[in-house]
């Protein structure tokens, strides 16, 4: 799968302490290596304190929101 973050996702994530970094890249993964998580509206994926919002075409991942909760 190819992972396309859009400019404000990707700039979330290179501001986020390395911890919360690694909590959303575990998701950008887990969605990836997940058929089920291949969705062809918006999809969601949550960890213990990040989330990410994206959406899949063909194989692409389109993530189009990061964030954390600390």
């Amino acid at each position: 799968m190819k992972i396309e973050l859009i400019p404000p996702a990707d700039n979330v994530l290179s501001d986020v302490p390395d911890d919360m970094h690694e909590e959303i890249i575990t998701l950008i993964s887990a969605v990836a290596r997940t058929p089920e998580a291949q969705v062809t509206g918006l999809g969601a994926a949550f960890g213990e304190w990040c989330w990410l919002v994206y959406t899949t075409h063909g194989d692409v991942i389109e993530v189009l929101d990061v964030g954390c909760a600390r």
